[in-house]
């Protein structure tokens, strides 16, 4: 039987209409409405969609956005003053910068200037050590693996005791996504393009999530069958048949897997969604925090 699809655009349809109906309720208390402030240095093109995708999301659900756009030659003190900007705007209630950073700047200095409180993202390194701790919690978790970890839990299938391999470590999503598996009790083993044996690793796994970042990477062949799989990757590979000329696919070659997992997510449509979803949800739960402030 194939595996059942993980679509993460119903769900998050369904959790926006519920920020949407919150925001209502915080603007008729606050008089305005929660605000998130979105810092993009250069041109890159896959970013400037993302920003712009974050930006129409925040408009269907109700909260105000802001971008500071500023060019790739911009200076290390300019980047940061932008988030400064943010942080002392009382309207402005998270901040997002969007990576990655142009090569000449101190990413992990202007991700440390972003306000505790306002750090909707989960990337500031303080939230991100809090995260990696026994007995602290983060003021947000990330909103990629935050994203990841609904998907998961949607299945109906139990986290705790499960045994998980995350492949990729990057900070935005392998990582957080493995500490996060790891508070809700899975056995996590983080694999990478260096580790040994990968599908024999991969093989043993409950969980799959795939943050790697190549196109169609993890086969078919190397998963546990009923395996739940998440696929974080979107990749564009060329397609003639494509009006556009290319497609994205994920970092699992999607029909192989569907074979053997049990639930597997879509790409596009699986996390994608998700990941802007939670942003929003974590922009409303900052600004209900700055009411209590």
């Amino acid at each position: 039987m194939p595996a059942k699809i993980i679509d993460g655009r119903p769900l998050a349809q369904r959790i926006q209409s519920e920020i949407k109906s919150a925001v209502d309720e915080f603007q008729a208390r606050a008089g305005a409405v929660p605000g998130l402030g979105v810092v993009l240095v250069g041109a890159d093109p896959a970013s400037a969609m993302y920003v712009r995708m974050k930006r129409r999301a925040c408009e269907r659900a109700g909260l105000r956005s802001e971008a500071r756009i500023l060019p790739a030659a911009s200076t290390q003190a300019e980047v940061e003053n932008a988030v400064r900007a943010f942080n002392a705007d009382p309207n402005i209630h998270g901040i997002l910068v969007q990576l990655p950073l142009p090569d000449h700047i101190d990413g992990e200095a202007v991700l440390s200037e972003i306000s505790l409180a306002k750090d909707v993202d989960g990337i500031h390194p303080l939230n991100l050590g809090r995260l990696g701790m026994r007995g602290t919690e983060p003021t947000f978790t990330p909103a990629t693996p935050t994203g990841v970890m609904q998907l998961i839990e949607e299945t109906g299938e139990a986290i705790e005791g499960k045994g998980a391999v995350v492949i990729g470590r990057s900070n935005i999503v392998g990582l957080p996504v493995a500490l996060m598996l790891m508070k809700a009790n899975a056995t996590v083993t983080i694999c990478h393009s260096r580790s040994r044996d990968l599908p024999g690793t991969v093989r043993r796994a409950d969980i799959v999530v795939a943050a790697i970042g190549r196109a169609e990477y993890v086969k078919g062949a190397w998963l546990k069958p009923g395996a739940i799989v998440i696929d974080v990757g979107s990749n564009s590979v060329p397609d003639p048949e494509s009006e556009k000329g290319y497609r994205y696919v994920g970092d699992v070659e999607f029909e192989s897997a569907q074979a053997i997992a049990g639930y597997i997510s879509k790409v596009p449509g699986g996390v994608g969604p998700m990941t802007i979803t939670m942003l929003l949800s974590n922009t409303l739960k900052a600004a209900r925090r700055s009411l209590e402030a």
